[in-house]
């Protein structure tokens, strides 16, 4: 909350600072000021460690992003797409480093709290398939497998998901 403060405070002096610079005709401070201004409105809504944790997670440095995720100390506190997101990498990073079932949970959240995008509640889901297929849970895990298919609307799953029906067979 205080961050959050912090910003806004930021904000409005930023913006009354570009006034200041149009009233003395420097355009030019006054707008780059201006585009400081929205870059920290927009930082209010996105909150600057999950956005660097996601470009780790893109880049495949599960670590480092762990790091940055543990710097959010409160997600219940972001905003509620964000803290989807927020479990969404954790359970990423969490399942990279071997804790299947840790991981579970973290997806479960995600998916209650209402992530967005339907490419990662497919992937959220076939990860949570392949949890219920380590506890011999094959039905749980079809209907998942099921369900992540259908979501998966761009085919960017297929190759995963024919490995994890493959694996079914030998469950």
């Amino acid at each position: 909350m205080l961050n959050k403060i912090i910003k806004i405070v930021l904000t409005a002096g930023l913006l009354a600072w570009s006034v200041f610079q149009f009233i003395e005709g420097n355009i030019g401070n006054g707008i780059l000021l201006v585009l400081l201004a929205a870059l920290v409105v927009l930082l209010i809504f996105r909150h600057e460690m999950l956005l660097i944790a996601f470009w780790f997670v893109r880049k495949g440095d599960m670590e480092k992003a762990e790091k940055y995720l543990d710097m959010i100390k409160q997600p219940q506190h972001l905003i509620r797409a964000q803290e989807a997101y927020y479990y969404f990498m954790r359970g990423l990073t969490t399942s990279q480093k071997g804790g299947v079932f840790e991981a579970e949970k973290f997806f479960k959240k995600a998916l209650n709290t209402g992530l967005r995008m339907s490419h990662d509640r497919a992937m959220a889901k076939l990860s949570l398939a392949g949890a219920a297929m380590s506890r011999r849970r094959k039905r749980e895990a079809q209907n998942l497998i099921t369900e992540a298919k259908k979501l998966d609307k761009h085919g960017l799953l297929d190759e995963q998901i024919k490995l994890m029906k493959e694996q079914m067979k030998r469950v």
